[in-house]
């Protein structure tokens, strides 16, 4: 346990580093790693691991709010970064200062980024975004072409990329994908024959990347198989990823409860018989979920401790009657592996109604983040000022 630090998430560098590598060995040398770093790179800390991607061979890094690209250059980071979501006009100057990469679909912010690019004499790499079947950010196909002829006008502006998004790459099911892959190919073709030049097409993420090489083309996205999680859960992954994140916490009391004690708010559960309990200080002000009350559990010397009565904001009771041996300050693990015993964050996830995704992109700043690399800390980030 580190001083004064009840609650953490170790963060492991080498897997971060490990699953790049496995993903760059998959697609080939011709193929651009470009690591997705977006909500704070899903919970686990961009600066680092933006840091660790790059380290392994990613050469592109991906948020989706120009901020995060920002609080990346800040860091001293260089590599080239995609914005793939929504930047105003009045972001155009952030852009250009920060030397990020903006995806386009409307020619009033290109405008901008053009007006700004040619105030300090720069050219700003620019790609569009094409929506193939999520009908979310994105041109529709048969506006593209048009969108990028409407480019020609802005010489300061340079056509980088064009780039689509999969709604269904993790289903088993593969229709949708490949009719959303046919959409994207016609498009390039489309652009291709009014005499446009493309560098970078790019369309997979980490669950295409895996299952559709046809989807390669110069680029892939990897998100949440490079933080060692399940792309899918239809299907295995089919390379060995290694997960990066475990949650980890402390025993702060351990006590005997007599039968008929209500633990935790509104009484959810009464003790039977004469119950060890242990209190562990976590809850949903840590972005560890409620909905997990009664039926989530934790890791303690490696055995599973069930949760008893409802998740608080900062803390839970767990049973530990099935382990005697349990003492204030050990250590519990909520997500992650703890000697033979694991909880994956699929599971966290599937009790409490969600996807990987949340179960990570949740924990809020308080909840340190320590970084390891050859299993020694290289660096603690704290909770905010």
């Amino acid at each position: 346990m580190l001083a004064g630090i009840v609650t953490w998430a170790e963060i492991d560098l080498d897997a971060i580093a490990s699953n790049v590598c496995a993903f760059k060995k998959h697609v080939g040398e011709k193929v651009e790693i470009i690591a997705v770093v977006k909500a704070n790179a899903y919970g686990h800390g961009a600066i680092p691991v933006a840091n660790a991607a790059l380290n392994a061979g990613a050469t592109r890094l991906a948020v989706h709010r120009a901020m995060e690209g920002v609080e990346l250059r800040r860091a001293g980071i260089e590599a080239p970064i995609l914005v793939m979501g929504y930047t105003p006009p009045d972001g155009a100057k952030m852009v250009v200062r920060w030397r990020l990469t903006p995806s386009l679909i409307t020619l009033e912010v290109a405008r901008s980024l053009s007006l700004e690019a040619a105030a300090v004499g720069a050219t700003v790499p620019v790609h569009i975004k094409v929506d193939t079947g999520m009908s979310r950010w994105g041109l529709l196909p048969d506006e593209a072409v048009e969108f990028v002829r409407g480019l020609r006008d802005l010489p300061c502006l340079r056509l980088e990329g064009v780039f689509t998004h999969f709604a269904t790459a993790d289903w088993v099911d593969t229709k949708h994908l490949l009719d959303q892959l046919e959409v994207f190919k016609r498009v390039l073709v489309d652009v291709r024959q009014a005499g446009f030049d493309v560098p970078i097409i790019h369309a997979a993420n980490s669950a295409a990347t895996m299952r559709l090489p046809a989807a390669h083309f110069d680029a892939v996205r990897i998100g949440i198989a490079m933080y060692g999680m399940e792309p899918s859960s239809e299907w295995p992954p089919v390379f060995q990823i290694r997960p990066a994140l475990t949650l980890k916490s402390t025993v702060n009391r351990v006590r005997m409860l007599p039968p008929g004690s209500g633990i935790s708010y509104g009484r959810t559960f009464i003790t039977q018989q004469s119950t060890l309990v242990a209190l562990v200080p976590v809850g949903y002000g840590d972005g560890y979920h409620r909905v997990l009350s009664n039926k989530g559990c934790v890791l303690i010397h490696e055995q599973r401790a069930p949760i008893l009565g409802r998740v608080c904001m900062d803390q839970i009771v767990v049973d530990v009657t099935h382990i005697p041996e349990v003492r204030q300050d050990d250590e519990v693990v909520l997500v992650g592996r703890q000697g033979q015993g694991v909880i994956r964050a699929e599971e966290v996830a599937q009790l409490a109604g969600t996807i990987n995704y949340e179960v990570t992109t949740s924990l809020l700043p308080r909840v340190s983040r320590v970084y390891l690399r050859k299993g020694q800390i290289v660096s603690v980030t704290p909770f905010a000022d």
